[in-house]
């Protein structure tokens, strides 16, 4: 059974942190990248970072570049991707997904946990 686990989502203050977990299990996602994505009320997904399955190559969107650190491990058949966010803002409120595909489609990545909620308070 394909499964996508997310964990670590809460209420934070402005300025605190987060650690986002997703463990990845059902399928060999040591072949895919590994992605974190949010929805912000009112707002469409977007993808906030994702990491290759080298586990070298990542990316950042703007709005989380220098605040944001993704990794990735792989242990008894799961893939643990994790995003430490720091300096957190009321605007990275929102849904946030852990999904896993294509490094260069994140577009379409095809397989999708059930996201974990992340609330900012100023």
């Amino acid at each position: 059974q394909i499964r996508l686990l997310e964990s670590g989502g809460g209420l934070v203050q402005s300025g605190g942190s987060l650690r986002l977990s997703c463990a990845a299990s059902g399928r060999t996602f040591s072949n895919y990248a590994m992605g974190w994505f949010r929805q912000a009320p009112g707002k469409e997904r977007e993808l906030v970072s994702q990491i290759h399955y080298n586990g070298n190559d990542t990316y950042y969107a703007d709005s989380v570049k220098g605040r944001s650190t993704i990794s990735r491990s792989f242990a008894e058949g799961t893939v643990t991707t994790i995003l430490q966010m720091n300096s957190l803002k009321p605007e990275d409120t929102g849904v946030y997904y852990c999904a896993a595909g294509d490094w260069y489609r994140p577009d379409q990545f095809k397989y999708w946990g059930q996201g974990t909620q992340v609330t900012v308070s100023a």
